[in-house]
Order: structure tokens, then sequence, then C-alpha cells
């Protein structure tokens, strides 16, 4: 029996059969390069693709024991889908890696040196992403706002490509957020931390199933789930407007006396209302965003259930 300590490999899938086989290459020769110190495991997590992504992935298991293979009965959603990988997983470190290859496989090995060294988290910093100009600034505002905002500092231009300790998928597990940002929520943890930059390549194959509408959906995601700045902010605008309010409300009154003459109208009136509808909706709104969020919470949901799997589990 081997004395290596079991390093689990995490990839979560959706609709990349144009990149499994090329990833399992690459992955397989890592670990044969490592096999001295290290056995591994592949954790493959379907998310319900719609391609020939589950039928690769039950045919690579049953040529290589090491692989096992996970497919859910629904798209959960690609950060539910990571949470789920996790709880598959048996290595004493687990290393998430996207299937489309735009992250080197050949990183691995650093992680795990540093990982041997003492670091708990070893994540990726994208020093440069080959994508559109427009793209690029967006996520960048993005990763800026969401770091600003949070209460905890999170790295910026850290994706996925990370490995967590044992004890940092035991603490993650048992947070049980049914809206979770994993990402805020590692951050938030404290675990000694050690980035490692590289420069992400461009998608090989197949197309990005991460659109702008998603990454803004993910944003709003961290926000809320690991800050109280717009609870904050919804006291401080209902401040500013009741402020406002009041000096208005002098303002009429103080020309209503001074000059009976002045004419009544109720432009002023309406315009008044308007604004105080506007702000109370804005605030109603940020309120619902963390009550929904308590909801999700007592219904206690599972995160997500496997329809079929290529290990008894």
């Amino acid at each position: 029996m081997s004395s290596n300590r079991l390093v689990s490999i995490s990839i979560p899938v959706f609709n990349e059969q144009e990149n499994l086989k090329n990833l399992y290459t690459e992955l397989v020769s890592v670990a044969k390069s490592l096999s001295r110190r290290f056995d591994f495991e592949f954790v493959f997590t379907d998310n319900h693709s719609t391609d020939d992504s589950w039928p690769m992935i039950q045919r690579m298991a049953k040529s290589d024991s090491r692989v096992k293979g996970f497919r859910f009965t629904r798209n959960i959603g690609f950060q539910k889908s990571i949470l789920m990988n996790y709880s598959f997983t048996s290595g004493a470190a687990v290393i998430q890696i996207d299937a489309d290859l735009q992250d080197p496989p050949s990183l691995i090995a650093t992680f795990l040196a540093e990982w041997e060294k003492g670091a708990r988290v070893v994540y990726g910093v994208r020093r440069a992403r080959k994508e559109g100009a427009v793209n690029g600034m967006i996520r960048s505002v993005g990763y800026w706002a969401i770091d600003r905002l949070s209460e905890h500092p999170i790295p910026r231009d850290a994706g996925d490509f990370r490995l967590l300790d044992r004890r940092v998928i035991t603490a993650l597990l048992a947070q049980n957020n049914p809206r979770p940002y994993i990402r805020g929520t590692i951050a938030g943890m404290g675990f000694e931390s050690v980035g490692i930059e590289y420069e992400r390549a461009a998608r090989v194959a197949g197309e990005s199933k991460f659109p702008l509408s998603k990454v803004f959906k993910l944003g709003v995601e961290a926000i809320f789930n690991n800050s109280i700045v717009p609870l904050r902010m919804a006291i401080f605008f209902g401040g500013m407007f009741l402020v406002a309010s009041l000096s208005m409300i002098v303002w009429i009154i103080s020309e209503k006396l001074s000059n009976p003459n002045w004419p009544e109208g109720f432009a002023s009136l309406f315009s008044l209302i308007l604004f105080g509808f506007g702000i109370i909706a804005m605030l109603v709104g940020v309120i619902g965003e963390y009550i929904l969020r308590i909801y999700i919470s007592l219904r206690a949901e599972p995160i997500g259930f496997v329809a079929d799997s290529t290990v008894d589990y």
C-alpha cells in the first residue's frame, strides 16, 4: 500500500467534450511526474451537460481507477457544482482546475510545493487574460468593486484555479451556504494563503460557459454574501433623503410665510413623492436581497442531487 499523500484533482464540467481528452492526458502526465511523492484521484462532476461529456467521463473511469465521475440531475450552477465536487474528494489536498485548459496543469507541482511549505490555500493569480479589452475592463472593475465592498480582502485577479488543504475543505463544506461565493468565503476564513502568478491561456476549444451576464450575477452574489455595505448604504441614502425632505419642507414653509402670493402647485410635491418612492424602492430591494438569503437558508435544501456516478458513494 502506498505511503504517499493523496491529492484530489477537482474538475467541474459542463459541455466540455472537446477539451476533456486533452485535459485528462495532461493531468495524467502531471500525476506521473509527481508519482514518487503523491497519489492522485481525478474527480469529475458533470453539471448536467448536453453533449458527450458524461459518456467520456464514464469511459475514462472504466480505464483508470483514479477517475471518479458524478453527474447531477440538473444544472445547479457553477459555484454549487464546485462545492458538490469538493464533497466527493478524499485527498489531503484538493486542486481545482477548469476543464477548458485555460489554466496550466503544469502549475500543480508549484501549488503542491507551497502546500508542503505550510500554505493551506494556494491560488493562481492571472497575470494576463487573453480576452477582449471591454470584457477585461469589466472584469477588472468588478473585481475591484467586490474587493472594496467585501468585509475581508479578496485577492485580485484570482480565479478558481487553486489548492485547498483538507482543513479548508472541511470548513468550507460546513458553511452550508445555499448561494455560495467560494472565493470570498475562503478569503474570509483567514487560512494561510499564497498566490502564484501565471498567464491564462486562451480557450483551446469550445465556447465559454461564463458570459458577462453570469459574471454580473456572480458579482452580485459576491457582494451580498461577503458585505454588509449595501445595508449601510441603505441607511446612508435613507438619511440623506430624510435631510433633503426636511430641508425642502423648511424652504417651502419659509417661502410661503415670506410671500403670501407664492403660487401653490403640485410640481414640488410630486417631485418629492416620486423621489421618495424611488429611494424607498431601492432600499427595499437591497433589504430584500438579504431576506431572500435568509429564506433560502431556512429552506435548507441540498445543493444538488447525483443522477449517476462511476463509483458507489
